[in-house]
């Protein structure tokens, strides 16, 4: 079935294809994923395709005309470049552009040998060899101190099975406490929140106190670079200082024990250690990714999010990029990505997190002279 969107048996329309075919998917990234985010295309909302052979699969969500892939096509690395011609030529037969968004690595070297192709900075990721994460994490007083303040408070964190935490309504409170306090509607694609139906061959680690969730850590397979990407984090609304920090310690520790030697905590947007590598972005997409950083943070708290990973001590930064089959990287590519995330128009996305946001300041200023008033009453 050559070129086939169906060949495990899904239709069209993201999103309504059964677990099955999505275990269809997880099998083959398990046997060929080497992109940090090839195992999240068995969340919710993907498409499928898969070249003739079978022996590999695109991830990816249609977006006004484009085309927009996970990363990579998920294949061996000699299988590659014949499989990108494949799925290009079955993009060009449905009329279709292609962006392959959080492309790294493989996929870079493939396609700068290739004329047609438009390639803009996305940001960056750290890396560490987990087998040597304490070196550095040890020798550092602040986050000793941050391990303690939770532990102090009675914060705990075990390694949970799969299939008991999909089970658990204690992660299911944690995770909607959490996007409850976030700036935006709930995102998707690459940061889809609802993943607790299909870990599989996740891993899990819960932080609990008094028999309480207050957070959990979900690590996503790298299976032919025998790592992991921390995919999620929530810590529930009131958990004690450190139990974030103390979750990504615990687990990272676990991972390198049992032998990983990578792991990464995923894309920070907008990174500036993306750019050592030679590439500048379009004027009109540096004007506009520099306003979105210095105005947008009421929504998302960039420099906090590099800030918050860098404190970990990476062993290194990998750039992280998008490549569209284009001469010039183009707005509709953009837009494309940008529909992709919010599952829905972007500008509607955003109308919404402005809404919360002004609801969360009004809700905090009525609070805090509420409180003041109290205060002075007593």
């Amino acid at each position: 079935m050559a070129g086939s969107d169906s060949r495990f048996a899904m239709p069209e329309i993201a999103g309504s294809w059964d677990n099955d075919s999505a275990a269809e998917a997880a099998a083959l990234v398990m046997r060929h994923g080497w992109n940090a985010t090839a195992y999240q295309i068995v969340n919710p909302g993907f498409r499928y395709w898969v070249p003739e052979a079978g022996d590999g699969i695109v991830g990816y969500v249609y977006r006004h005309g484009v085309y927009v892939v996970a990363g990579a096509p998920v294949c061996s690395e000699e299988r590659l470049e014949p499989v990108l011609d494949e799925w290009e030529a079955f993009a060009r037969s449905k009329g279709r552009s292609v962006c392959y968004f959080g492309a790294a690595g493989r996929i870079m070297d493939a396609l700068r040998r290739r004329d047609g192709y438009a390639t803009v900075v996305l940001g960056a990721q750290p890396v560490w060899d987990p087998r040597r994460w304490g070196e550095a994490v040890d020798a550092d007083r602040s986050l000793r101190a941050q391990f303690r303040r939770a532990m102090n408070k009675g914060v705990r964190v075990r390694e949970v099975p799969a299939g008991s935490a999909s089970e658990d309504d204690r992660l299911r409170v944690c995770l909607a406490g959490w996007l409850g306090t976030r700036g935006l509607p709930p995102l998707h694609f690459l940061v889809e929140p609802q993943t607790l139906d299909r870990l599989w061959d996740r891993r899990v680690f819960v932080a609990e106190r008094a028999g309480q969730v207050c957070g959990f850590l979900v690590l996503a397979p790298t299976p032919t670079r025998s790592g992991w990407l921390t995919e999620q984090f929530p810590r529930a609304p009131g958990a004690p200082n450190g139990t974030v920090e103390l979750m990504f310690d615990y687990g990272i520790r676990a991972v390198g024990r049992d032998g990983s030697s990578y792991v990464t905590m995923g894309l920070v947007p907008l990174s500036t250690h993306g750019f050592g590598a030679g590439f500048t972005n379009p004027l009109w997409l540096r004007a506009m990714l520099g306003w979105v950083r210095a105005h947008g943070r009421r929504f998302y708290n960039f420099n906090g999010l590099e800030m918050f990973k860098s404190k970990f001590h990476p062993d290194a930064w990998e750039g992280i990029y998008a490549i569209s089959n284009e001469e010039q990287f183009s707005f509709r590519s953009l837009y494309a990505v940008a529909a992709a995330f919010s599952d829905g128009p972007p500008w509607l996305a955003v109308t919404r997190g402005f809404g919360r946001a002004v609801r969360s300041e009004a809700i905090r200023a009525f609070t805090g002279r509420s409180g003041r008033e109290m205060h002075v009453r007593a």
